[in-house]
């Protein structure tokens, strides 16, 4: 088979066509708010709102309802709670999400135990279920991937002072509880149209690995928010391809092509990559351009 017979072999196939644009679309929307996550330091929230999602998938199960919108409803409320309780500053953000993080996950394995015959579906909600991805399942991603982007877009100044000074926003007069409210509901959202594409135990990967490479990549946030998606979609894809080539599992294949491309940031980003600042340390201060 050519290089081109196999980028194109899969396009026979609709599930493929479905798969690689929802994707497409996750590793765009994830690169955009991964890049405020990275930059606050917010990756335990976006674990524990991946976890969160768990009892409201577990709920809908037992009422027959869509388990996508019940997993959507859950880590909203749960990222609603952690906004509110982490205003109090006698207790740090991650103590709090800790808390609320344990509570809905033992909450999802109670209203589990009552459903028996749950593990079929549990494990597609785990591990993601990228090819089995029906029409309706591309136009809610679509549509919320956008809605997010367009959001991302109206607010990324505030929530770039916000990042930057919290005290200084609320002196000038931004509204920063709200904002953190905003931006607790749109990681959540991001993950919940994620969670096909590499399913609930992988997709904080999604969420924050492209966004750290491209912070190695660039001391600019309007550079970064263009690199993370490039490299989310860019991932996403060369992933979906690696399964269908070596016919292994579509989510963990996506992550780890992610991871790879970390890695090689890591090493020989033009400024901030292991080997640059090495070779640096070695030239003498007075040689260095």
């Amino acid at each position: 088979m050519t290089a081109l017979e196999f980028l194109t072999a899969p396009w026979e196939y609709d599930f493929w066509r479905r798969a690689l644009l929802v994707a497409l679309l996750s590793g765009v929307v994830c690169g955009v708010i991964g890049s405020h996550v990275v930059l606050r330091g917010m990756a335990f929230i976006g674990d524990a709102v991946a976890h969160s999602v768990f009892p409201g998938i577990a709920v809908a199960f037992v009422l027959g309802l869509d388990l996508v919108l019940g997993g959507a409803v859950a880590g909203v409320v749960t990222a609603l709670l952690i906004a509110v309780f982490a205003q109090n500053r006698r207790l740090k953000e991650d103590s709090v999400i800790g808390i609320f993080f344990a509570a809905a996950f033992g909450l999802g394995i109670v209203v589990l135990s009552t459903a028996p015959g749950y593990g079929g579906s549990l494990e597609s909600f785990l591990f993601g279920s990228i090819l089995g991805i029906s029409d309706a399942d591309v136009l809610s991603v679509a549509v919320v991937g956008a809605l997010l982007l367009v959001g991302t877009g109206l607010l990324n100044s505030r929530f770039t002072a916000t990042t930057l000074d919290r005290e200084q926003a609320r002196a000038v007069g931004l509204p920063v509880f709200w904002l953190d409210l905003a931006l607790h509901v749109m990681v959540t959202l991001a993950i919940v149209i994620s969670l096909q594409a590499v399913g609930n135990i992988l997709v904080l990967a999604l969420l924050v690995t492209p966004a750290a490479a491209a912070r190695l990549l660039t001391d600019r946030l309007g550079a970064m928010v263009l690199l993370a998606p490039l490299i989310g979609a860019g991932g996403s894809v060369v992933g979906l391809y690696l399964s269908y080539a070596f016919d292994l599992a579509a989510g963990g294949l996506i992550v780890l092509t992610l991871t790879a491309v970390f890695l090689l940031c890591w090493f020989f980003a033009p400024r901030h990559g292991l080997l640059t600042r090495a070779r640096r340390t070695a030239v003498p201060v007075g040689e260095r351009p």
